[in-house]
């Protein structure tokens, strides 16, 4: 095959609908999937019944009747209406898709009338699959699980197979250093702040799904004795970072050892577009220990934080 006599948008050129469909698949990275996280869900109608709808949104998928057939764009405005045939004696699972017939690769349809992209059902699929069973041009977006004698579809028989085709990500990176030497913990099993580290409060981008959170505290001041515990943290209300065990047994000397926490949460819609507060917090894992543990002024603290997008 030879170039295309010209790029696109040259002057006084013209363009055939293969070398768009070129471009939207240079400017999604050869990636198909939905564009953002709330896209073309599929859910139960509002009154449950014999279908399902589609939700509104956007996205890209890649045509495979031909190698260089290049990535459709597709857009659904509203919402669209998707019936399921009910099951006899035995369950059965069906997939529900977006799907493109190009009569440029010998569908029958006049694009001038006829709709070309449109939800369709994989009747009688794999209970476990998530890709398109065959090379049909077409996004998955979820499997029915539907069990015997049913005709209702609810959304405990829905599981999701969507994909966002180039989710987005944001890191924030950020560092504190107390002024002073906090007061100890240790001496109970409640977990508390460190009172000289005050956190951090963190913009949440408003299309974030998954926030993958690590934080180094190096070093911590161990004295006093023996100590055992935990060290986690909180970020906003109600998101937990899954505790790191401190386990130390130098006895009632001074000293210093660093402590890194990890975890991937998922952000709740109501942290979506706002900020919420990240902090540091520790506890004994018995009560009444002589040992307790610190943070001062030769304590550096550094979150890194990684927001990332999925479907939701």
């Amino acid at each position: 095959m030879a170039f295309f006599p010209a790029p696109i948008l040259t002057n006084g050129a013209t363009h055939s609908a293969q070398q768009f469909r070129m471009l939207v698949r240079d400017l999604s990275n050869g990636a198909e999937g939905i564009t953002q996280g709330g896209d073309l869900k599929v859910t139960q109608r509002s009154v449950p019944g014999s279908g399902v709808t589609v939700g509104d949104g956007s996205g890209v998928i890649r045509g495979r009747d031909n190698a260089f057939q290049g990535h459709y764009s597709v857009c659904n405005i509203g919402a669209a209406d998707v019936p399921i045939a009910p099951t006899g004696a035995t369950p059965r699972s069906d997939m529900i898709i977006v799907r493109v017939e190009d009569p440029e690769y010998n569908y029958d349809h006049d694009p001038a009338v006829d709709q070309i992209v449109f939800p369709q059902v994989i009747s009688n699929v794999s209970s476990s699959a998530t890709a398109i069973p065959d090379g049909r041009t077409g996004i998955p977006l979820a499997r029915i699980d539907i069990p015997a004698s049913t005709a209702t579809i609810t959304n405990a028989m829905i599981t999701d197979l969507r994909r966002v085709a180039n989710p987005r990500r944001f890191r924030w990176v950020d560092t504190q250093s107390p002024a002073s030497q906090s007061a100890g913990l240790g001496g109970s099993t409640t977990p508390t702040y460190f009172s000289t580290a005050a956190g951090w409060n963190i913009a949440v981008p408003d299309w974030a799904t998954k926030a993958i959170v690590k934080i180094d505290v190096s070093p911590i001041r161990y004295a006093l004795g023996n100590f055992w515990g935990q060290i986690s943290a909180t970020f906003g209300a109600s998101l937990t970072v899954q505790p790191t065990t401190l386990d130390d047994n130098q006895g009632t000397g001074v000293r210093r050892i660093p402590a890194i926490l990890a975890d991937t949460l998922t952000v709740p819609a109501s942290y979506r577009g706002t900020t919420q507060l990240l902090r540091v917090r520790a506890a004994a894992m018995e009560a009444g220990q002589a040992a307790r543990i610190y943070v001062d002024s030769g304590t550096t603290l550094v979150a890194d934080v990684q927001f990332e997008e999925a479907p939701r």
